[in-house]
């Protein structure tokens, strides 16, 4: 079994998950169950699949759990750029957060990349 706990990929995936939290604290009260879900239940998904992956067995299911986790992240970005057009968010806040998604992506998308090469 692999330690997500050593992969840079989980590591900034967590840290997506806790500022994703906080910049939704200040989305409209009407949107806990829209937007605000939404956002939150990507940006715990992104870790969590990392995690799943890990405790698998097979290097097939690991690398299938990590496409699952990117796929995650790009619905992550999607949603941080709808909450900033719509004005939940400040450009200024999406760009911090959007930093880490992007240094994120890169991470997990060479993970996934250096086991297709095997």
């Amino acid at each position: 079994m692999r330690d997500h706990r050593k992969l840079k990929a989980f590591e900034l995936a967590d840290e997506l998950v806790i500022l994703s939290y906080k910049v939704t604290e200040g989305f409209p009260k009407e949107e806990l169950y829209g937007l605000t879900s939404q956002i939150k239940r990507s940006a715990i998904s992104v870790p969590s699949n990392i995690v799943e992956g890990c405790a698998r067995d097979t290097q097939a299911d690991y690398v299938r759990f990590l496409y699952m986790a990117f796929g995650s992240l790009r619905e992550l970005h999607y949603q941080l750029q709808i909450a900033e057009r719509l004005n939940f968010m400040s450009s200024n806040a999406l760009s911090v957060i959007e930093e880490k998604v992007i240094e994120t992506e890169k991470v997990l998308s060479g993970l996934i990349k250096a086991f297709k090469k095997e």
